[in-house]
């Protein structure tokens, strides 16, 4: 039985080396192939030629075989076409931008910044962007919108944007408006989030009819507030706007979940500190850029973009990260608005442009028709 076994084997290691061989020599042929379609103008992707091969392959391995032939050659073909775009995109005007901004970028992230920020002084935006700069020139805008704006017309060098909470998840607004706007990740940070209810002084929780807050804030603290009898929950366009709106109202029977720093700002008192559910509460802040900055050390990308719309599309695309040894850390789809069935796809991974293969990876997803986004190639404080 044992030499039967290691026969076995020492047939299985001569058909692997034969294996090997064919695939070495159909990789060598197809990169051929992709210099004709270069040279002809022709598309790399050819879904009938692929669908008539797959059948016949489907139909000469037999029933018991078919469905593992079809996925074997589907990435046979996936790892051909990536090789094939890869030798058409390694001189493209992408690569070619990247060059440039690994080039200018200076050796040292900035000590001071204009910055913009969604909200007022205690923000944690504020907070985030303190962080990240030894002391930035704030400024202080109404919204997510209005962030990405002051960037992109050069108002501000650099704004901070949550993206996503330990406890809640994705900020939805921040993502959304990711779709309408060009920008790039420069820098990341994660802040511990201690979220506190603030009151005016004197005022004591059984007065407490209205509690006032970012959505974020409210979804983070909800254990807590449920146990308030009778409150009304209101948003804000920040935690720290919040706390204004409390100081500057005649009211005493609200409160705002906001920063402890807050307090101190508007004249607040903390009547509880550390209300969110989870203590372990933390939220993830980017800084954007008008144009892309990729500093020393930088070891995190973030792309989003489209698949096309069929079976094992996702899959695919992941074989290639999986094939690198690349370490996805977020992977997300939203709806595309206006768009029926549509999805976005966002990613964020462990990896740095100074890895050739991974570079070369990201020319061909970005020059792929333009179906993918660069956002960045960056380091998190």
């Amino acid at each position: 039985m044992q030499n039967k076994l290691s026969g076995a084997r020492a047939e299985i290691d001569r058909i692997d080396a034969d294996i090997l061989a064919l695939f070495a020599r159909r990789m060598e042929l197809g990169k051929t192939i992709g210099q004709v379609k270069a040279a002809q103008n022709l598309p790399i992707y050819n879904p009938e030629r692929e669908r008539e091969i797959l059948l016949n392959i489907a139909a000469s391995a037999g029933p018991e075989l078919a469905s593992s032939a079809r996925i074997l050659f589907s990435t046979l073909f996936e790892l051909s076409k990536s090789l094939q775009r890869r030798s058409m995109v390694k001189d493209s005007a992408f690569a070619g931008s990247l060059d440039d901004a690994i080039k200018n970028t200076p050796a040292l992230f900035p000590k001071n910044a204009r910055v913009a920020c969604c909200g007022v002084p205690g923000a944690y935006a504020q907070l985030a962007a303190d962080q990240m700069f030894e002391l930035a020139d704030i400024t202080y805008l109404n919204d997510f919108a209005g962030v990405f704006r002051a960037v992109e017309q050069d108002l501000c060098e650099y704004g901070i944007l949550p993206i996503e909470n330990s406890t809640s998840g994705t900020i939805d607004q921040v993502c959304d408006l990711m779709l309408d706007h060009k920008f790039y990740i420069v820098r990341s940070c994660r802040l511990k989030i201690r979220h506190c209810l603030l009151v005016k002084p004197g005022t004591s929780l059984s007065d407490i009819r209205e509690v006032i807050s970012h959505e974020q804030g409210l979804k983070q603290c909800s254990s807590f507030i449920s146990g308030i009898k009778g409150v009304k929950c209101s948003t804000a366009t920040s935690t720290a706007m919040a706390a204004k709106h409390v100081a500057e109202s005649s009211r005493h029977d609200i409160a705002a979940i906001a920063s402890p720093e807050c307090a101190a700002i508007y004249g607040l008192e903390i009547l509880q500190e550390h209300i969110q559910n989870r203590d372990a509460n933390f939220t993830r802040f980017i800084c954007i850029s008008r144009k892309p900055e990729i500093y020393p050390g930088a070891d995190k990308i973030s792309i989003m973009g489209t698949l096309p719309h069929r079976p094992g599309a996702l899959y695919s695309l992941l074989a290639h990260f999986a094939v690198l040894g690349v370490n996805l850390t977020k992977l997300e789809s939203r709806p595309k608005r206006g768009e029926d069935f549509e999805y976005m796809f966002y990613f964020d991974f462990e990896a740095s442009l100074a890895d050739p293969e991974l570079r070369g990876l990201l020319c061909e997803l970005v020059a792929d028709g333009g179906k993918f986004t660069f956002l960045g190639n960056y380091s998190e404080k």
